[in-house]
């Protein structure tokens, strides 16, 4: 009778031994358990930790609720200015609710996938080429907002969505790159303009004061004569000043005036008119022979 006591024993000891093996369950704390009861979905989800389930009865499926980083494949699309761009993303998501993301969807993270393939095709050709370049950041919100709206209902939630490269023809590289050459030529154009323009008005201003005071001429004079010999050349440019030029034009006007109105003018002695002949004289007579008197 202790025999078979014993041997019952250590058969329901191993008939215990083998239950528990089959019902526990570890469920990692980055993961949460859903119980499924003869197909049913039991509302209490499982924590993180050590679980029990009935063998046969229970099935339970763990659900990760880490964050995913899934790359969005490259799509190809025309932009609303009519250009053809290869655009690729990286989407964030987590599972918000297991038990949505188990029940609800098949296969949630291929759902988020095709979502997200297409919301990128969507987005592309809705907007223009510099946005794209440039204005990425208001891209990604309308991608998220595109993307969390269906994912709510899956039990996921959209943590992200990063557009990462904007792949374009090399015909339109280069159109790019000429434009922007032409830009920064412009740029420099103007920004050269405007300094020559500058470097007038202040020379202008400084003519001015020259003018007012004669010997500043004279010492700027000296300070260009010291600045070109500072530089140990071989030639020595000395500049003449106008002004000097001038003074001595106008110091030689007088001398030159003078004689010329000291000297009396010529005098100039006028011939005689011819005088014409007389009807009633003879020919071959004239003014100097007066006619014979006969007696």
């Amino acid at each position: 009778m202790l025999d078979e006591l014993l041997a019952a024993g250590a058969a329901t000891g191993a008939a215990a031994v083998v239950y528990v093996m089959a019902a526990a369950r570890v469920v990692r704390q980055y993961e949460r358990g859903v119980v499924f009861r003869l197909g049913r979905l039991r509302k209490d989800v499982r924590g993180p930790g050590f679980t029990m389930i009935i063998p046969g009865v229970d099935r339970l499926r763990k659900v990760n609720m880490q964050i995913v980083t899934m790359p969005v494949p490259a799509q190809d699309g025309i932009t609303r200015d009519n250009v053809t761009v290869r655009v690729d993303a990286v989407i964030y998501f987590k599972v918000a609710d297991a038990a949505d993301a188990v029940v609800r969807v098949e296969d949630y993270r291929f759902a988020v996938s095709q979502m997200a393939q297409t919301s990128l095709r969507s987005i592309i050709g809705k907007s223009d080429l510099d946005d794209l370049l440039s204005n990425r950041e208001k891209l990604n919100q309308g991608l998220e907002l595109m993307l969390d709206s269906p994912a709510v209902g899956w039990g996921v939630s959209i943590d992200r969505v990063e557009i990462k490269d904007v792949s374009l023809p090399e015909t339109m590289k280069r159109s790019m790159a000429r434009q922007a050459e032409a830009d920064r030529e412009r740029r420099a154009r103007v920004i050269n303009a405007d300094a020559e323009l500058q470097a007038s008005k202040k020379l202008a201003e400084a003519a001015g004061v020259m003018s007012e005071q004669p010997a500043a001429l004279q010492l700027r004079l000296l300070q260009t004569v010291v600045a070109v010999a500072a530089e140990k050349n071989s030639t020595l440019v000395l500049p003449f000043p106008v002004e000097l030029l001038r003074f001595l034009e106008r110091a030689a006007q007088p001398q030159a005036q003078a004689p010329a109105q000291a000297e009396p003018p010529p005098q100039v002695q006028a011939e005689p008119e011819p005088r014409l002949p007389r009807v009633d004289e003879p020919p071959g007579l004239t003014a100097e022979q007066p006619p014979a008197v006969t007696g």
